[in-house]
């Protein structure tokens, strides 16, 4: 059953919602008199570009007949739809308006939406979703568009019990559907809503800075942006490393160069567990599961050659067995031919050198390093019910003996593209024992004490490491960005696990280039290739496309274009991992079982299905690789990067 709170996280996650196909789904009884509504011919935009913006009515009436039904102020207009008399005649519409957001009844999903009873920003945002998703593009627009003029300052809930801004949502939403959709000839300008103070959480004090800005007749062509000469700006500064380099340029955007070429980060998290290894349950004889390091010493079948790198096959015909055309071919080559040059490791105890120099030699990878900084206690002493302390001395010098070991030990390694400290612990939180709340940290309550510890990391490290590498901090999303603007300056990247649906990341961009004045690191990013009433086929496409706009928002923000400050991402992940399922589920089984409401196909994320290659039917595990639609959309998107 779906509920309030499930969709979007500002900050975390905007939901998923692939409209895959370009036909309409439904014909509108009523699309209004005017494809793209002048607002300003039935009212005036008061105070625009300011905390004092409002919209104020005159023509109600000749309003309605332009905007059409579903969309305020004509949302009753629905009641005298012959296709909503129907559907309603039928009981096709009984039951909660939060059951009709996922569904592939994108009809009844609209007319259910458009007379809710629910607050005025949140209808019409999912009214407008299910307008997106049926095909009804145009019609869609003026919905989500509806929600700027009208109700900018429109906050929701969600899965996390935290705040969901729509306005700045339904501004992506429709520069997204516009830009994939260039036979619509529009493009909205000069829109904009700011929220101030709104990484803490903290409603109270929000400020709404707002412009709505107007729409525009486009060609294709207007949506291609025309890239800035980077070799005519200066460079305003520059890291100076001797092999990897982190330039700001005097426009203020920022690329990463390695050996003085630019280094755009096609990253992967790669973790081919054998099945059903589990860090939660030993095999029979006795072995868990080790995420970050199993994969570099794995040889099940004892022939002297590491199982996933070197020895994986791909399945072609899925028909879970290895034929004669099926060669041995190995996951390092897989991703070497698909575009990928870096991989990220979340820690660096006990890790292969020899592996990770090969895999730098031969397939050129680079790898970006890792210390957890006392999530799940890594390193920290701490308790696991107590949680990490960043007001704890002892703790603090434990996880920096921990990052000065791995600045120690690979400081010289070659290989090494740059440092990451933490993973998302700005998330955790750790209540009285017994009341357990996140991953054995305490961030989330003590985000002062923690950024500022960020920092201390961040300088222990330059002041180690002789090569200069970048630090990178991995936040989750922008929670608390202004906390660590403010706390942990000497960071070089700021980096974000960030889900927030196909279309891409929204405002991260601007938000950390206008607050922190850093560059920007997708340091994971994702889909689940899973739906619970699809076809896999289907849900393997939808995977695709999504991922593939993720990467090209981070394209389209990388020096020279955009906010200008996207330096890449790491996708999670190469392979389907089953343990994921969580303690009550079996690691020898391909779970279906959904963890957290979360921007992915169905509005669930699923995470023993996040890889774009599966494990088939997990009788030739670490072994066999199904490849996903995924790979091959990436290697193409990858491919002038070649």
């Amino acid at each position: 059953m779906l509920k309030k709170t499930l969709f979007v996280v500002v900050g975390l996650f905007y939901l998923a919602d692939p409209a895959i196909s370009l036909a309409a789904d439904f014909q509108l009884f009523d699309p209004g008199k005017e494809a793209i509504v002048d607002y300003q011919k039935y009212g005036e935009f008061e105070n625009p570009g300011t905390s004092k913006y409002q919209y104020k009515m005159i023509d109600t009436k000749g309003l309605k007949e332009a905007v059409g039904e579903g969309i305020y102020p004509n949302t009753n207009r629905v009641y005298a739809d012959p296709g909503f008399r129907d559907f309603d005649q039928k009981g096709l519409l009984e039951g909660s308006h939060w059951d009709f957001i996922n569904t592939d009844n994108f009809k009844a999903n609209f007319y259910k939406w458009a007379v809710a009873k629910e607050e005025p920003g949140v209808k019409l945002y999912y009214t407008a979703l299910a307008l997106e998703k049926s095909g009804n593009f145009q019609h869609a627009i003026k919905a989500y568009y509806a929600i700027v003029v009208h109700y900018p300052r429109s906050v929701g809930s969600t899965y996390w019990k935290t705040p969901w801004y729509i306005g700045p949502v339904a501004i992506d939403k429709i520069n997204y559907v516009t830009r994939e959709h260039p036979e619509l000839k529009l493009k909205l300008v000069n829109a904009s809503i700011k929220v101030r103070n709104r990484f803490d959480d903290d409603l109270k004090n929000d400020i709404f800075i707002i412009n709505p800005g107007k729409f525009v007749t486009a060609a294709e062509n207007d949506f291609i942006e025309t890239k800035a000469d980077l070799v005519k700006l200066d460079i305003a500064s520059d890291t100076e490393g001797d092999k990897v380099r982190l330039v700001k340029y005097s426009n203020n955007h920022w690329q990463l160069l390695v050996d003085n070429k630019p280094y755009p980060i096609r990253g992967m998290v790669y973790s081919p567990n054998l099945i059903p290894l589990s860090p939660d349950y030993p095999t029979p004889e006795g072995r868990t599961l080790n995420v970050s390091r199993d994969w570099m010493f794995e040889d099940k079948n004892k022939d002297g050659i590491i199982d996933g790198p070197y020895e994986a096959w791909v399945d072609k015909n899925k028909n879970n067995k290895r034929d004669s055309d099926e060669e041995v071919v190995g996951d390092f080559k897989l991703m070497k031919a698909m575009g990928v040059n870096t991989l990220r490791l979340y820690d660096h105890y006990g890790l292969n050198k020899d592996l990770l120099m090969e895999g730098y030699k031969k397939y050129g990878f680079m790898y970006a390093v890792g210390d957890m900084i006392g999530m799940y206690c890594y390193a920290s002493g701490a308790d696991w019910y107590v949680g990490t302390d960043y007001t704890n001395e002892k703790q603090q010098n434990n996880m920096l003996d921990s990052v000065r070991k791995m600045v120690e030990e690979y400081r010289n390694e070659p290989y090494i593209l740059m440092w990451i400290i933490g993973n998302e612990n700005n998330y955790a939180a750790v209540g009285e024992k017994g009341k357990f709340e996140g991953h054995g940290c305490r961030a989330k309550l003590q985000p002062e004490a923690y950024y500022k510890f960020v920092n201390k990391a961040a300088l222990l490290i330059k002041s180690l490491d002789p090569h200069r590498r970048p630090v990178a901090l991995c936040n989750g999303d922008t929670l608390f960005l202004d906390y660590c603007a403010k706390n942990a300056p000497d960071l070089d990247i700021y980096g974000a696990n960030a889900y927030r649906g196909e279309q891409g990341f929204g405002s991260i961009w601007t938000d950390v280039s206008e607050v922190y004045e850093k560059p920007v690191l997708i340091t994971e990013y994702g889909c689940s290739a899973y739906h619970h009433s699809w076809p896999q086929e289907k849900s393997e496409e939808a995977q695709a496309k999504y991922l593939v706009s993720n990467w090209k928002d981070m394209e389209n923000n990388f020096a020279g274009l955009g906010a200008g400050n996207a330096l890449g991402g790491f996708l999670f992940e190469w392979c389907d991992e089953w343990w994921k399922g969580g303690p009550a589920t079996d690691p020898s089984k391909h779970d279906v079982v959904s963890q957290f409401g979360a921007p992915f196909l169905d509005g669930y994320s699923y995470e023993e299905w996040l890889g774009i290659t599966s494990q088939g039917d997990g009788s030739d595990s670490p072994f066999l690789r199904q490849l996903r639609q995924a790979y091959f959309g990436l290697e193409k998107a990858w491919e002038k990067y070649r």
